[in-house]
């Protein structure tokens, strides 16, 4: 192995406590409303719930209950998610009634498993002769991946090696099955994810074999002969999903990015959520085998995404059709598609990309995605779920238009195919990896949250508090404490949306511009208990543009305070919004409003609306629109769809 690309690392996440007045609220409610919702989704227990099965799965596969399989190929990962989700929660909120739960779960699980390692209620329990015959369609490494995660999560937290072990006895099936050798199959998943997760039981175990695999499975994607194309024709070419003979899977090799080989690869295509699960798996290989050649392929599709294919809110994924990425610039607002857990993946992608090189960009998207849709996926009561986050809704729409089936104008119970629900309750439990990280002789500030850190620098302690009233207020004072002085660099990083922002330490004005590299300011110096730091970002409200190759946002503005992004709603502004115009010269007037959703700020603006008086009239000629004058009212993207179905759109016209 090369040096390894590593300029910093996540703390742990017992080090982090985020005690903090917009964050503590969502992570108590993931922990005491979200965990027990899902835990009873999971078996089947909330009336006019999409089943799920899932729990039962395991027990049939163990020899606990009597049953078939029920549910999607992949259902395992949802319990593997939730467990990951729960892992987190326990190893910065103990709770032994929750930690009991996890326990049974667990001795389930490793009942399940089959004295080979396998672990799959799918094929034990339904088809245990076709074992590893389509992984183009079964995600059996898929679901796999997922449980690892959760095994490393839960031994991390708990410091149990039951679910560890298991883990470990299904990479090492997995190892014995898959790889270069003579006499093993030469396939990698349909759906990536085991990737990312080898390096994590690499990290757990120090056992070099798990990191060796994940790179084999990123090495081997898109090689010639197609393996899905082997595996098809040895399967005589039947579909699992149809039960049909099926089309050649590489004549849609895009889908599952398996058109080239990952290092030839420069930009994003086909399904969103495989895709970053992809470039993150990929990212870690990067970093622990010091790969320049992987890792230009990373800044390759990061850059393809972010410049040209993502949504002003961290969506990722414009096309419902594969729930994929489609072509540069072609970022529909009512069609969209935008999984939640596309915007999940896109964050594991930047926060490791973050740690490889700091660079503002990373944590800027990570804070896109994070403050708008992530947040904007869950009811604020944790029990209903955004699986499509559109920027434009009108519900009739969702209705009685084909193309605009999937897109929901409120929130659901559950989902047959339920990955987000998870995906959003594993990523907030464990916010405190986010927020911070470290080398040798720096600590990076990436995302803005009250509470405190605690670490060390060379057998020294710090801690540093944060007190922030962020994402309304753009003010942040940092304390630092110490037993000694200390020397090292504290980087902070100045957001991408701000024009404007300063820095004070012990009350006196550090030039903060001639700092930045890289969007991150570094201050350098020997620092004293009880030092602090005062850092303020002007947050005004701001009209947003896109690149007018975005065809659908041409002539139309967004507004966005802060990490913020807003929208209209029919709640506030009556339907029709497509009607509202926003002069250029009207102002935006943050205004707080105590009677929405708990108090919030809001964005108020004078603006112009269509007179529809046309009556019966479809067409008219030589006719120009007579508007009056109206006043409007934005509020934060993740808040809509909390007050009734009703019409919603992030751009508006503008005059």
């Amino acid at each position: 192995m090369q040096a390894k690309f590593k300029n910093s690392v996540s703390l742990p996440l017992k080090n982090v406590k985020i005690n903090d007045g917009f964050w503590s609220k969502y992570i108590d409610l993931v922990r005491d409303v979200v965990l027990p919702y899902q835990w009873d989704a999971l078996n089947d227990r909330i009336p006019g719930a999409d089943p799920s099965h899932a729990i039962k799965n395991f027990k049939i596969a163990a020899g606990m209950e009597q049953g078939e399989f029920y549910g999607m190929v992949f259902q395992d990962s949802d319990v593997a998610k939730w467990l990951e989700a729960v892992a987190y929660s326990l190893e910065t909120h103990p709770d032994s009634e929750l930690e009991k739960t996890a326990d049974g779960v667990i001795d389930i699980i490793e009942k399940a498993q089959q004295k080979d390692g396998y672990l799959d209620t799918y094929f034990i329990i339904k088809e245990p002769e076709n074992r590893w015959t389509n992984l183009c369609e079964c995600h059996e490494l898929y679901c796999a991946g997922h449980m690892i995660e959760a095994a490393v999560a839960y031994y991390e937290a708990t410091g149990k090696k039951k679910l560890l072990n298991v883990a470990c006895k299904l990479a090492d099936h997995i190892d014995s099955v898959f790889g270069p050798e003579i006499g093993k199959k030469r396939g990698y998943p349909g759906h990536q994810e085991i990737e990312l997760a080898l390096v994590k039981l690499y990290h757990a175990t120090d056992e070099e074999k798990y990191l060796k695999l994940g790179k084999y499975f990123i090495d081997e994607r898109g090689n010639k002969p197609y393996y899905f194309d082997i595996e098809w024709e040895k399967r005589g070419r039947i579909s699992n999903w149809t039960g049909r003979i099926s089309n050649r899977p590489s004549k849609n090799s895009e889908y599952n990015q398996t058109h080239l080989p990952v290092r030839e690869q420069s930009a994003a295509v086909g399904h969103a959520v495989r895709a970053v699960y992809m470039y993150s798996g990929m990212a870690d290989v990067a970093a622990e085998t010091g790969d320049a050649e992987l890792l230009n392929a990373c800044r390759r599709l990061w850059n393809n995404i972010v410049s040209k294919r993502m949504y002003i809110t961290g969506g990722i994924g414009s096309q419902a059709y594969g729930e994929a990425f489609s072509f540069d610039y072609d970022l529909p607002n009512d069609t969209v598609y935008a999984e939640t857990c596309a915007s999940v993946g896109l964050m594991f992608f930047a926060n490791r990309m973050m740690h490889i090189e700091p660079k503002g960009i990373y944590a800027d998207v990570m804070e896109r995605a994070l403050y708008n849709i992530i947040i904007s996926a869950m009811s604020r009561d944790g029990k209903r779920f955004f699986y499509v986050n559109p920027l434009e809704v009108v519900p009739e729409a969702c209705k009685k238009n084909q193309t605009k089936f999937h897109v929901k104008p409120e929130r659901q119970k559950w989902f047959g195919c339920a990955c987000c629900p998870p995906n959003i309750a594993r990523l907030l439990t464990s916010l405190g990896y986010y927020i911070y990280s470290k080398n040798d002789s720096t600590i990076y500030i990436n995302l803005y949250v009250g509470g405190e850190v605690e670490t060390e620098l060379n057998g020294s302690k710090i801690k540093i508090s944060e007190d922030t009233q962020y994402p309304w207020d753009g003010k942040i004072i940092m304390k630092i404490s110490l037993k000694e002085e200390k020397d090292f660099d504290l980087a902070l990083r100045v957001p991408g949306w701000c024009s404007n922002a300063s820095v004070n330490v012990n009350g006196k004005n550090i030039q903060l511009y001639s700092k930045i590299v890289d969007g991150y300011a570094t201050i350098s110096r020997t620092w004293k208990d009880g030092d602090t730091i005062e850092l303020l970002f002007t947050m005004p409200a701001l009209r947003v543009r896109a690149n007018p190759k975005v065809r659908e946002d041409m002539g139309k503005v967004a507004v966005q305070r802060g990490p913020v992004v807003y929208c209209l709603e029919e709640a506030d502004n009556g339907a029709n919004l497509h009607e509202i115009i926003l002069p250029k010269e009207s102002q935006l007037r943050v205004e707080f409003d105590n009677d929405l959703l708990g108090g919030i700020p809001v964005i108020a603006a004078e603006a112009e609306r269509v007179n529809n008086n046309w009556g019966d009239q479809l067409y008219r000629a030589n006719t120009s629109a007579e508007v009056y004058k109206e006043n409007i009212k934005f509020i934060p993207y993740f808040a809509w769809a909390n007050r009734g179905t009703g019409e919603m759109t992030v751009w508006v016209n503008e005059k």
